[in-house]
């Protein structure tokens, strides 16, 4: 198993499913709604779910979440709701530094290629962005 997969704490999808279920259909005094957006790191969404707790617009935006957590395959939950233990959700992967070698190596031979008019300066282009779009 790489770093990277050994790194990113997943979100259990049962447990966000329970949470927005639990929003949904709560007594009306207990303001249960937007208790999964904060489990699942959306700390914004769930204190406007809490505000507007007194309507029913909350507990129908839960159900909907719920079936729709509950409807999609696993790998496209755990792919929207991976996280990076010890950081931000929008922090960047680990990179592997071989790659970047390679990729160093491979645009100097193409800077080369372009300079000994092998290649025009559209091509280069076309292909340096190629290689930096593998790296990200």
């Amino acid at each position: 198993m790489s770093r990277l997969a050994m790194s990113i704490e997943l979100r259990s999808r049962r447990i966000a499913v329970a949470l927005a279920w639990a929003g949904a259909l709560a007594p009306s005094p207990i303001p249960l709604s937007g208790l999964h957006k904060f489990y699942l790191g959306q700390p914004g969404w769930g204190i406007l779910y809490l505000l507007l707790s007194w309507t029913q617009i909350p507990r129908i935006a839960c159900a909907i979440e719920g079936v729709w957590m509950l409807t999609q395959p696993q790998e496209a939950f755990t792919n929207h709701w991976g996280q990076q233990v010890g950081s931000q959700a929008d922090a960047s992967p680990t990179i592997d530094p071989t790659r970047v070698n390679a990729l160093g190596v491979a645009l100097r031979e193409l800077d080369t290629l372009r300079q000994d008019g092998l290649i025009s300066e559209f091509e280069f282009e076309q292909k340096r962005r190629q290689l930096l779009e593998q790296i990200g």
